[in-house]
């Protein structure tokens, strides 16, 4: 059995990360995503996607106000807190599941936490914004740490220069004061700092990364370019190509898997977590 962590959440609740596998929806407040093309810009339609989500099986929503699509141009921190403040209380009234601010900006995050957000996804793992790991540890909330970097090259085994990354970024989360048990790691998988055979390399690797830095990790693959790339399709035809990572980074032991289409992945992983004993068999 795999260490099982309670994470203390807003307003006295608790999230558990055990042996199951969890899946993150992703609710995307952007004009410009280059999975969803600001399908969820419009708050009634925003507030009835979280649903959906959770009626699916989500187990945590993930909220962002900027797109990070290849070759975004960044916003800064006060037009996107402007992005969210329409929405942001109306989709926590909305959610009964933990929520994540998908961010790296500190502002940002500090802004949305005090909203009632529960958690930071940062896909800079604490290094773009150094008043991002301060913010997590005044708020001592769960953290997910991402690798990233500007370009594609690599100085040796890629694995090598992402323990590298992420033992940065553990130091400066030390350092601020954010509990070791609140970290989350996440690969980084289809994001601009890896090219399509390098992702493919890292997912391959996983196994080898998550023994290297025994945390819990998320995996977010979900509709990705090198997908695309793999079997020529557009991103609206992708969810069978994330189906087949995440399964893979389930069994490469991923606690989290982030998505778009939450119903088939949901159904996918527990059937998974059924077979390896993860979950009881028939359970919901």
């Amino acid at each position: 059995m795999a260490e099982q962590r309670t994470y203390v959440l807003k307003n006295n609740r608790s999230w558990t990360l055990g042996d199951a596998t969890q899946v993150m929806g992703i609710l995307n407040l952007t004009p410009d995503s280059f999975s969803d093309g600001g399908q969820w810009f419009n708050l009634d339609r925003a507030l009835a996607h979280v649903t959906e989500m959770e009626e699916a099986g989500a187990d945590l929503i993930d909220i962002g106000g900027e797109s990070s699509h290849p070759g975004f141009v960044p916003v800064g921190a006060d037009e996107e807190i402007a992005r969210l403040e329409p929405f942001l209380a109306p989709v926590l009234a909305c959610a009964t599941v933990p929520t994540s601010i998908d961010t790296f900006k500190a502002k940002t995050a500090d802004w949305a936490l005090r909203q009632g957000v529960d958690m930071i996804n940062d896909i800079w793992g604490l290094q773009y914004d150094p008043e991002m790991a301060a913010v997590a540890a005044y708020h001592q909330c769960p953290v997910i740490v991402m690798h990233n970097q500007d370009g594609t090259d690599y100085e040796g085994d890629i694995l090598d220069a992402m323990t590298e990354f992420f033992e940065h970024s553990l130091s400066l989360a030390q350092n601020a004061g954010v509990k070791e048990e609140n970290i989350i790691l996440d690969p980084g998988i289809g994001f601009f700092g890896k090219t399509a055979l390098q992702n493919m390399e890292v997912l391959r690797r996983l196994p080898e990364l998550i023994e290297r830095l025994p945390y819990p990790w998320l995996l977010g693959t979900s509709r990705k370019g090198f997908i695309g790339q793999a079997l020529d399709l557009p991103v609206t035809e992708r969810m069978e190509g994330t189906a087949a990572t995440c399964l893979y980074g389930q069994m490469a032991g991923c606690k989290i898997l982030r998505v778009h289409d939450v119903a088939p992945i949901v159904r996918m992983t527990k059937m998974m977590d059924m077979i390896t004993g993860k979950r009881p068999y028939g359970s919901n």
